[in-house]
């Protein structure tokens, strides 16, 4: 590793006037803006060769794919190799050479590098309101999404988390309403379909565990180089707001969890985020208050911020103010939003009776930048015009083989590779909605059975009823019969003419043929008892 405090940035021809990134001076932050082809890829390399042979860890996005050649050296045979030499010794760099660095490769989408994953709860309501696109009044419902879930002990892992935990919102509206404020199906439906947007652009990618460790990002190599962690960007882009929220989610968690050291010899990490641009398209002032804010106080973290864009006038005013190493690659003029660019880059730089920077802006050549950085002592250099010195590192995207075998032997290993899915509120909610739906359903069977069992008692009764009725009827009409009464009245008659002959006979067999009164009497007995006999029967 090169015993140095600075980064050679150019010189003028000759080696007049040479450029150097103070490593004190590199946390305070930078811009490198540029039309297209301008150069500012070559700038940007040159760059970080030098702070990863310092011993600085940088990230850096590769929209392009062109940035992946950091991990392999530049070559004598190349494309542009004597282009190359002939600005090393325009610019006085004899001790220039081809060099590779060490380097990491991330992909969000686990194919051209090792996944990068947060959790939902880790991105919070904040980013993820502007990831989908919500207004305010859904961003509110979101919010209090997050608070129930961290009230009840709910894990938000994933896209699917946030998705179980919505509809539970849902369920609960009423309740939530009177307790956190207005929560309304309709909102909770739209930041649903926003959840299935997400998911198309493969934002559930993003999203899960082993969620990313920010110490594997600065790194060192058994040299003491710095790791250059290159995130593959060129899909990514594709959905340009994942992209632009990655960002700042990154930014927010070396802003929240790294710990002061106030300005360091060198730069824990520097971050360098190209088309830049896309970080405030459409942006909430709140989100770009807190942009301001992490900018401005992350320095103290150790952590420089370089954005790369295409023009300067695409960064805040608020944030602009806090980027003080400049290059400036070329700009046209040829529409009134160019030519204001132009005015606006101008103003820009501590003035240098040499140059002037409105005309010279859009006269300059490839690979060529006015370039103001930080002094030792911390004021801004006057602007220079500068020839960019040329990379180490090969200019130009790797093999696919030479990616695939970097992936498999970097330090990172197989660590985020294998995708976790543990028990969360997902989980959580479907046990409860399972046993919710377990307990109504063997309610509502108790219920039944006691419905059914009143019914039978209530039918049984009635049929006892209908049986006494049907019985007693019955006995009435047995009763009222004609042909009954008169087979009555003729078994009583007969009755009677038996019980007068038996009597009779028995009176004889007593008494005599005159048995008198005593005969009479006896006779009526006999005829009384017989008639009863029969008639009961």
């Amino acid at each position: 590793m090169a015993d140095t405090t600075t980064i050679f940035i150019g010189a003028g021809s000759g080696g007049t006037d040479p450029q150097a990134l103070e490593l004190k001076r590199a946390n305070r932050h930078g811009l490198i803006a540029g039309a297209t082809g301008t150069g500012k890829t070559v700038t940007i390399q040159g760059i970080i060769d030098g702070l990863s042979q310092a011993g600085v860890p940088c990230f850096v996005s590769d929209v392009k794919g062109d940035l992946s050649g950091f991990a392999m050296a530049g070559s004598p045979t190349a494309k542009n190799a004597d282009i190359f030499a002939a600005r090393a010794k325009d610019i006085g760099m004899t001790d220039w050479s081809y060099s590779d660095n060490p380097v990491q490769f991330w992909d969000l989408f686990g194919e051209q590098g090792h996944p990068i994953r947060t959790t939902v709860s880790e991105m919070g309501p904040l980013l993820l309101a502007r990831l989908m696109d919500l207004n305010e009044v859904q961003e509110g419902v979101l919010t209090i999404a997050f608070t129930v879930a961290d009230k009840d002990g709910l894990l938000l892992l994933d896209l699917d988390d946030l998705q179980a935990m919505l509809a539970s919102c849902a369920e609960r509206a009423d309740e939530l309403t009177t307790t956190y404020g207005n929560v309304t199906k309709a909102s909770v439906g739209t930041i649903q379909r926003s959840l299935l947007q997400l998911r198309s652009q493969g934002g559930d990618h993003f999203f899960g565990e082993p969620a990313l460790v920010l110490e594997d990002f600065m790194g060192l190599d058994d040299k003491g180089r710095g790791i250059v962690n290159i995130l593959a960007a060129d899909k990514l882009m594709q959905s340009p707001r994942l992209y632009s929220t990655f960002l700042l989610w990154l930014l927010s968690e070396l802003f929240e969890h790294l710990p002061e050291v106030g300005d360091p010899d060198k730069p824990k990490l520097c971050f360098f985020f190209d088309e830049a641009h896309l970080l405030f398209d459409d942006i909430p002032k709140a989100l770009e208050d807190k942009i301001e804010q992490v900018v401005r106080l992350i320095r103290s973290k150790g952590v420089g911020i370089y954005f790369i864009t295409q023009n300067p006038i695409d960064i805040p005013d608020t944030v602009a103010g806090q980027l003080n190493n400049r290059v400036q690659h070329k700009l046209n003029a040829f529409t009134p939003r160019d030519q204001a660019a132009v005015r606006a880059a101008a103003t820009t730089f501590r003035a240098n009776p040499g140059v002037d920077v409105a005309t010279v802006i859009t006269e300059l050549k490839v690979g060529e930048a006015l370039v103001s950085l930080l002094q030792p002592d911390g004021a801004p250099s006057p602007v220079q015009r500068t020839l960019i010195k040329p990379p180490s590192s090969r200019v130009g995207p790797v093999t696919p083989q030479e990616r695939a075998t970097w992936i498999q032997t970097d330090a990172i290993g197989a660590k985020y590779d294998t995708l976790i899915d543990r028990e969360s509120a997902e989980e959580i909610l479907k046990a409860k909605g399972d046993e919710a739906a377990a307990a109504a359903a063997e309610a509502a069977a108790k219920t039944a059975a006691d419905k059914q069992a009143a019914a039978d008692a209530k039918a049984a009764a009635t049929q006892a009823k209908i049986d006494a009725q049907t019985a007693a009827a019955a006995a009435r009409a047995e009763a009222n019969n004609p042909w009954n009464r008169a087979m009555r009245g003729a078994a009583s008659s007969a009755t009677r003419s038996a019980g007068t002959v038996i009597a009779r006979e028995a009176t004889k067999a007593v008494f005599g043929k005159s048995g008198g009164i005593a005969g009479g009497v006896l006779g009526g007995l006999v005829r009384g008892v017989l008639g009863g006999l029969f008639k009961g029967r």
